[in-house]
This record gives structure tokens, C-alpha cells and sequence, in this order.
């Protein structure tokens, strides 16, 4: 079940210029990364959208993306948390951006678990790849998809204990994973938000 999630418009001060531009047909019914949220929730997307605010309401929030790029990088990071949280579980042998990931059938990341013969032992190594857009992002949200992917050291289905798991890691974990799905529709409806530093790709 998923927590409460908070959208206050009222709260929100949309004097900067919008950087959302919609296009000719109606993007306001395209929620599809949203689906199963409350009807009162995506209501105010909704509203944010056809007001071209969508922008400017997650700038807000986010007003920069991390500077994770390298896979070094995000290794370090993954494993900085997972010594915080999963001390006792295996270890993670590799964590890589992949830009074959699809994230419009609902994947972010992906968690692998990779058995290889070395002699006469059989040795067991932990994988997890990132999709490639997640490169120029805010830090939140990488986080929530790597404390997601970390999850499944211990937890193999997305169940209770699960969520529980990901809660523990990352508090906020609902909240910001409501909100990258509302970075994801931005994303179909007007292209990236955040700049992306050529020198670092």
C-alpha cells in the first residue's frame, strides 16, 4: 500500500517563466507512469500540465541534477549505501548504466543475480544496471531506484517486506518515487529538464 503523497499547488510559486511547452493534441491524458494513483492526485498533474507548470514544479523541488555519470561513480555510490544498510549481505560486484533498459515498460533499473563456474567453485556475484537516462537526474531520485535494486539483496519480490526494506533505506522512498514518475511524464511530453554537462558524459 502506498503511503500518502503530497502535491500542494497552493504552496507552489510559479512566478518563473515555465520551461513545460506542450504540443498540439491533448498531453494532459498521458499519465501513463502514473496509473493507479488517486484520482485527486493525478487530478493535479493534470492541472499542472495543462498550465505548462509541470516544469516548474519539479525545478522546485529539484533545481539541479547529481554529478554521478561514471560508472565508477555509480558503483561507489551504490555500495556507500548498501555498507550503511546491508552491511551483512553479499557484496555488489558491478553497477553500470544501461542505456537497453526500457522505461516505458515500467523498468528503472534491474538487479541481477549471476552464478559463474571458477574452477571447481561456484561463485555467486550481485549486478545491478541503471537505465542511462538516470545519468542527469536529481540525487534523490537515483537513490530511490538504487536503494530499489539494493532491495532486492534480501527481498526477491516486490512485497511487504520489500517496501519495508526500501522505507528503511531511503525514508522518502514513496514520495520520490511519485515524483520520478512525474519527471518520467514530463520527460514523454516535453524532453529532458535538467542540462546535461557534455564534458561529463
Amino acid at each position: 500500500m502506498r503511503l500518502p503523497i503530497q502535491m500542494d499547488l497552493s504552496r507552489m510559486d510559479f512566478a518563473a517563466p515555465s520551461v513545460y511547452i506542450l504540443t498540439g493534441k491533448d498531453e494532459s491524458l498521458n499519465l501513463k507512469y502514473l496509473a493507479g494513483y488517486p484520482e485527486k492526485i493525478t487530478g493535479q498533474v493534470n492541472q499542472l500540465i495543462s498550465e505548462n507548470r509541470l516544469g516548474n514544479f519539479l525545478l522546485k523541488k529539484y533545481p539541479s541534477a547529481h554529478d554521478i555519470v561514471t560508472e565508477k561513480g555509480l558503483y561507489d555510490f551504490a555500495v556507500e549505501i548498501k555498507n550503511e544498510f546491508l552491511r551483512k549481505s553479499q557484496p555488489l560486484s558491478k553497477a553500470t548504466y544501461d542505456g537497453r533498459i526500457n522505461v516505458i515498460l515500467n523498468a528503472l533499473g534491474t538487479h541481477t543475480y549471476v552464478s559463474r563456474v571458477q574452477g571447481a567453485k561456484l561463485k555467486a556475484k550481485n549486478e545491478i544496471r541503471i537505465a542511462s537516462l538516470f545519468r542527469h537526474v536529481p540525487l534523490e531520485f537515483l537513490k530511490m531506484i538504487v536503494v530499489h535494486e539494493l532491495a532486492h539483496f534480501k527481498e526477491k519480490e516486490h512485497n511487504k517486506a520489500f517496501y519495508q526494506l526500501c522505507e528503511y533505506m531511503e525514508p522518502a522512498y514513496h514520495q520520490l518515487e511519485f515524483d520520478l514518475r512525474i519527471y518520467l511524464t514530463h520527460l514523454d511530453l516535453a524532453g529532458p529538464l535538467y542540462r546535461i554537462n557534455k564534458r561529463m558524459q
